[in-house]
């Protein structure tokens, strides 16, 4: 019995800096609007700190199909473990539902396996059906943790009261 092609032989790789354009493209099919300067930032990131991102992108038929941008934290809340932080993920739409996004998210989980995290973490808008039922079936759950927000622009009901 043959023994099932990496996915480094199925075209994984990290993400450079000449990536950008198609990051961005992919991207904007899916969010409507360019978010280059975000991804610009993170490749820069990537590549002042390799150790602390993992990029990567999945080539088939000789092009960047898909992406996902993950970075590591370090001692977080007092924690002394390592934390991997999923960050964004893209795959054109030709290649949805072709195990584009299953595969970023294997390679995904040996790299960070190999930084020595030990869980995955990431966020997504509850409005985000398609990408929530890909987080479901990457094996994400519902944490323990929930985001809080408050506006800083604003100020608070009870401060406008004492005035």
């Amino acid at each position: 019995m043959m023994a099932a092609p990496s996915l480094s032989e199925r075209g994984a790789r990290s993400l450079t800096a000449h990536d950008l354009e198609r990051v961005v493209a992919i991207d904007s099919t899916h969010t409507g609007q360019s978010r280059r300067r975000f991804f610009e930032k993170r490749l820069a990131a990537s590549e002042a700190q390799p150790d602390l991102f993992v990029h990567i992108g999945l080539m088939r038929g000789g092009a960047l199909r898909g992406f996902l941008l993950a970075h590591v934290l370090r001692g977080e809340f007092g924690r002394d473990d390592f934390i991997g932080v999923f960050d964004a993920i893209g795959v054109e739409p030709e290649c949805q539902e072709r195990g584009v996004g299953q595969a970023l998210i294997e390679e995904l989980v040996e790299r960070m396996k190999r930084k020595g995290v030990r869980s995955l973490h990431s966020q997504a808008s509850w409005a985000n059906h398609d990408l929530l039922r890909y987080l479901d079936a990457s094996g994400f759950s519902l944490s323990s943790r929930m985001i809080l927000q408050r506006s800083v622009a604003e100020p608070l009901a009870e401060a406008e009261e004492e005035v």
